[in-house]
């Protein structure tokens, strides 16, 4: 898994490459609670690359969330959410948590 940072002045855009699985959540993790801890709650998360997602990589996503969220500070919002994900996020009943963007211009715009 591959996963490039960029902070806007509005949000921060992460995006993720490969496969979100239980041997590569603990860096997401990480990489998501170095935003969140800097005071940054707007994220964008370009799915575009993924290939894969766990059910550890979803509780990734909804622990950030939560965060992200609490005194209504921010949000996560998805982008390029590609088509066997997007059906993994349903299955799991996250499609209503998250904003889900075509791109990451609409996304980035949105948050």
């Amino acid at each position: 898994m591959e996963i490039e940072h960029t902070a806007y002045k509005r949000c921060d855009l992460i995006k993720v490459k490969g496969r979100l699985d239980s041997a590569s959540v603990p860096e997401f993790e990480e990489r998501l609670k170095q935003i969140t801890n800097s005071g940054r709650y707007r994220i964008v998360i370009d799915l575009e690359d993924l290939q894969f997602i766990s059910s550890a990589g979803l509780r990734a996503l909804i622990s950030t969330q939560k965060v992200c969220r609490r005194y209504n500070r921010g949000e996560v919002v998805l982008a390029n959410v590609p088509e066997n994900i997007k059906a993994a996020l349903d299955l799991a009943g996250f499609t209503t948590l998250f904003k889900i963007f075509p791109d990451v211009v609409s996304a980035v715009a949105n948050v």
